[in-house]
Parts: C-alpha cells; structure tokens; sequence
C-alpha cells in the first residue's frame, strides 16, 4: 500500500482582498489537520507549494505554516516551486519524505495570493514561467504564450473555436456546484462562443472565456505512511504517479503536442497498472481552453487532432465517458497558481470518498487522475488515485 491522503483542507478561490499569504495558509493547514483527526504533534513534515514570482513581497513562506498551530514548531518545512505545478511539486515532494521513511505524515499545504497585483504586474509574473530569452517579449502575457499555442493548433487542424467554448461552458456549468470556485455561474456554450465587449479577444483566437481566473486561494492535505492511514477515517492512495520535465523553450517541441503530459500520464498508468479507461474522472490543467483540449489527446483519450470530439460527443460532461474538471476547473474554479495541485488532489479525494458536494459528484467513482502541469506543458505531474478506506 502506497501513501495515502487522509484528510484535506480548501478556502474559497477568488479575490479575497481581507486575506493574506499567511491567513490562507493558516486556514487551509487547520482545516486538514482537523478533517484528518490530527495534530500538529502527529505532522512530521511540512511542504508549501508556492510560485510567488513577484506576487508577494515575504520570502522564505515556508515558515509561515508554523504559524497555522505552535505545536508545528521545530518541524522541517520548505517550499517547492515550479510554476503553476508548485501545488504537486509540494505533494509529490511529501509521498517521496514518506517513501523513502523520512516522515509518516506531511501537512502538504498550496498557496498564491495574485489580486495584490496590477494585470501588468500579473502579465509579468506569469510570464516568467517561460522562456524569456524567447518568449518574454510576447503581447498579453502568458495568455499570450497559449495564443500562439492555440494559433499554431488551428493552423494545423482546423478551427476549434466551438470546441474551446464547448469546453468553457462545460467547466462554467460544473463550477455552479463547487462552493470553492471563484465563479458559480454558468455562461451557457453562446456567451462562450460569441465574441462581444464582456468576452473580447485577449490573445489570438482565445477570448476572455478562454482564460483561467487570476485568484486568490489556499489548499491542503495531509499524506499518511499506511500504517497511518489505516487508522484513519478515510484514506486515499496514490496507486501512481509521474513527474517529467521537458524543454522551457516551445522552439524546442512541437508546441501542438503536450509530449510531457503524454509521458507523465504513462508512468502514471504504468505504476497504477492501469489504462485511461479505468478511470472515473479526470482533473486537469485548463489553465486555458485549449490547453484542456490537447490534454485530452495526450492522455490518450482521443488521438492527435481530435481533441474537439471528446467534448463536442459529451465525453468530459458529468455523466459521460470520462468526466473531466467536474470541479469547474481552473476555469470556472480559479487559478490561484501554488494552490492549484494541492486543490486537485484534494478534490480528487473528495470524490472518491463521496464526500463532493451535490451536483459536482461523480457517481460512483473509483479511480481520478489528476494532471498539473507548469509552464506550457513544462513541468508535467500525472497521479492516480484509489480510495483504501
């Protein structure tokens, strides 16, 4: 038996401007210690998932989960980043602690705190997630990067704008029933669709329901040894999980190909003993629309260049072949980047234990897989999850 996550914590995602860094840690790293039966005496280890890149002046946040209880005093603790992949950069940084019998339990915690910032200083921020040498002079930021990306897919397969508005309405319609998400309304596939003054362009074809949210937001689980979790309430286990790293610059791949997903999704697979029809329900990276759309060819769901039939047909839909982002996603859930992984496993969980809200529940699920990714398919983390008790 792999770790397991046996509790878990969530703020709200959105614009919190009452919050901090350290609030939204505090309140996230309670709320998963509680829900596990733990305290602070029981965490072994501590792990903060944190991009910052400009978005907070206090360095060194690692620290500030001491904050959460001072019975956390003295425990090791660091931050991991790597882009918007720092939330399961932090997780997968936790199961390697327990594995290599380090710790028996990690309070893993995800955090960003973005709308501090101006949209000028956001575009900058973000944008460092490229390759700069390259790429830093890009109009619009990194939504900008995934025009180019989206410009260069349509070239070479058509026009999917009806499949990126299929895609945008979808994860606006499962955000209604997620009580985290920064956007509880469902905008219907023709507001998604149509270009007007509240949906603009903002970069190539994507328009502004294209675009994940800039948010606010903090998450947490706790990753229990087995001998741990099988005395708790519930436990979650990481049957796989992959972590690959590809080139920072787009020049280098074929930026209409999300090889790293591919390979993260297969090392996954490979150590769960499964394939992508076992699963129930996908969690994944729709930092934008079309982002979502090529990681269902790199998951394998459809093959290269089909991406539109797996939404068009209602495959990703709540009840269809392989719901995906049944949480609203980065899209509809928002997008505050160190938190992102954390909450995606976090929700994973959720649903597996039955424990998801009405409305965002999977009936019946027994296997999630989860993909973060960091960059434009840069840093790419694929797990699998089982629920175990």
């Amino acid at each position: 038996m792999n770790a397991s996550i046996i509790g878990w914590g969530h703020t709200p995602f959105g614009k919190q401007p009452e919050e901090t860094v350290e609030t939204l840690v505090v309140a996230a790293a309670n709320e998963a210690m509680a829900h596990a039966g733990l305290g602070p005496e029981d965490i072994d280890s501590i792990v903060l998932g944190h991009f910052n890149a400009g978005f907070s002046k206090q360095d060194l946040t690692s620290a500030l989960v001491l904050q959460a209880n001072s019975g956390l005093r003295f425990k090791p603790a660091l931050r991991t980043e790597n882009a918007c992949a720092s939330g399961s950069a932090a997780v997968f940084q936790g199961l390697n602690a327990i594995e290599a019998g380090r710790a028996k339990s990690v309070l893993v915690v995800g955090v960003e705190k973005m709308t501090d910032s101006t949209p000028p200083q956001i575009a900058e921020n973000l944008l460092r997630a490229s390759y700069l040498a390259e790429e830093g002079d890009t109009d619009g930021g990194f939504a900008g990067i995934f025009g180019k990306i989206a410009h260069a897919y349509f070239q070479k397969y058509g026009d999917q704008s009806d499949a990126l508005a299929r895609i945008a309405a979808k994860n606006h319609k499962n955000g209604v029933n997620n009580p985290w998400a920064q956007m509880r309304k469902d905008l219907g596939y023709e507001f998604c669709r149509t270009e007007s003054e509240r949906n603009p362009y903002v970069a190539g074809p994507l328009k502004r329901t294209d675009c994940s949210l800039v948010s606010d937001g903090a998450a947490a689980i706790i990753l229990a040894a087995p001998d741990i979790a099988a005395q708790a309430t519930r436990a979650v286990q990481f049957r796989g999980r992959g972590h690959v790293q590809d080139f920072l610059p787009m020049s280098r791949r074929d930026i209409t190909q999300f090889e790293g997903c591919t390979h993260a999704w297969r090392m996954a697979f490979a150590e769960a003993g499964i394939g992508l029809d076992d699963l129930s329900l996908v969690e994944t990276h729709d930092c934008f629309t079309v982002a979502e759309l090529i990681e269902y060819e790199a998951m394998g769901l459809v093959p290269h260049g089909e991406g539109a039939r797996a939404v068009l047909e209602g495959w990703t839909e709540i009840g269809g072949r392989l719901p995906v982002n049944a949480s609203g996603g980065l899209k509809a859930k928002g997008h505050p980047i160190g938190a992102t992984g954390v909450s995606m496993h976090a929700l994973c969980a959720m649903q597996l234990c039955a424990e998801a809200p009405d409305g965002m529940q999977v009936p019946g699920a027994q296997l999630a897989g989860i993909f973060n990714m960091g960059g434009a398919a840069v840093a790419n983390y694929a797990s699998v999850l089982e629920r175990v008790r």
